[in-house]
């Protein structure tokens, strides 16, 4: 399976360097180089170390649900190709586009956030997916790139008001608001937080004033205290952080062997294929809790690896950010930046439950969990930052021939 994973990523990378622009400077000079081949890298690698992780941790459960072990991993494979499919078309798309539809892709959002209240399936509790035939979506991720454009538009055109009126800083947090509402309903709080996070480091990136973030901190955190507080399995979840061996069986079930999985794997790991804890000690040990089937077949040495991976892929998406706004491409910056923090966060809240360090929340790893909506929305997230990075080197290029 490593092998023929290898070869699937060795020829989509193949499609994709046809795909992607070459542009010559001078006759005199080197080939410029118009997307970063970084960004690119990272996310391949990622997308291929998911692929084989899925594959191994949902082996078990394919195999009892379905007598099929690599169920999931034909569906995982499938999303994949969506995926790139779906980038592909992303990177057709100028910025423009985004922004002009932003408006329309919140109103889309919020019609399937409602939608799912009424016709979603119902799983572990929560109604957070549309069944189209054999594929499942989940609004919940589109909600993130959806206000994040919304936001970078709105930001584009209210960026004075933003600055120096409280009431245009409480307009974008009043959108966010009417989301976590819609979420909460389902319920999904760690898509919230990801929201709450994301829309005020935006917001602290346009200028917005420090008294105004302190206020809004200072509500959010009393409200998700409030939602904790309110709901008997939120509490418990919170507790079993401080103590999970407790109750072992109980509320501390999913990280006393979340830590197990880690401590088995040490510094080298166990071996890929060899866990123990993804046959049924975990639970969904291909979603939530991969990274828990990371640390103990690969060890601290794959951990480490796949997280540096994260890293400089928020990294480099902030730095997208940065030379975007240099060149006052308002929109392409914000929208960049909002696309890093989110990463970085989202992974921050995935390993934070792993280890013991937040609550547990129904976050995926990014670009390596199995999932298919969230696959989809990050891997177009990818290449719209693809595409900013284009757009800003092909306007320093032409402005360079010209001079």
């Amino acid at each position: 399976m490593q092998i023929s994973t290898i070869n699937l990523v060795h020829g989509l990378t193949h499609i994709w360097g046809k795909w992607l622009i070459y542009l010559k400077t001078d006759a005199k000079q080197p080939t410029t180089l118009l997307y970063d081949r970084t960004l690119l890298w990272l996310a391949f690698g990622l997308t291929g170390i998911g692929l084989v992780m899925v594959t191994s941790a949902s082996m078990p459960i394919s195999q009892r649900l379905l007598k099929d072990p690599l169920f999931f991993a034909k569906r995982d494979a499938l999303y994949l190709l969506l995926s790139l499919g779906m980038a592909r078309i992303t990177l057709c798309l100028p910025v423009d586009f985004w922004k002009r539809s932003s408006t329309l892709m919140l109103l889309i959002t919020i019609t399937l956030l409602l939608l799912v209240l009424v016709i979603g399936n119902s799983i572990n509790g929560a109604m957070r997916w549309i069944s189209l035939g054999p594929i499942g979506i989940q609004p919940a991720e589109l909600s993130k790139l959806s206000l994040f454009c919304y936001l970078s538009n709105y930001l584009v055109r209210k960026v004075h008001e933003v600055r120096n009126k409280f009431w245009g800083f409480l307009k974008p947090m009043g959108v966010m608001l009417l989301l976590a509402i819609l979420l909460l309903a389902q319920p999904d709080l760690g898509t919230v937080v990801v929201l709450f996070v994301t829309t005020l480091a935006i917001l602290f990136l346009s200028g917005a004033k420090l008294w105004q973030f302190l206020a809004l901190i200072g509500v959010g955190v009393s409200t998700v205290s409030l939602l904790i507080i309110t709901e008997p399995y939120r509490m418990k979840r919170l507790t079993s952080v401080w103590n999970p061996w407790a109750d072992p069986f109980g509320s501390g079930y999913q990280l006393t062997q979340s830590l197990m999985a880690f401590g088995r794997g040490e510094i080298w790991g166990q071996g890929l294929g060899n866990s123990i804890q993804k046959l049924e000690y975990l639970p969904e040990a291909h979603t939530d809790f991969i990274f828990s089937i990371i640390g103990e077949e690969l060890g601290y040495i794959g951990v480490v690896i796949g997280l540096i991976m994260l890293f400089f892929i928020s990294f480099r998406a902030m730095l997208i950010g940065k030379n975007a706004l240099a060149v006052h491409q308002c929109f392409s910056g914000f929208l960049a930046s909002a696309i890093g923090v989110w990463f970085g966060f989202q992974t921050l809240v995935n390993v934070g439950a792993a280890t013991g360090i937040l609550p547990t929340k129904g976050l995926t790893f990014p670009l390596i969990s199995y999932g298919g909506s969230s696959l989809l929305i990050m891997s177009t997230a990818i290449a719209i930052l693809l595409r900013i990075d284009y757009e800003i080197r092909l306007a320093q290029s032409q402005a360079f021939i010209r001079g």
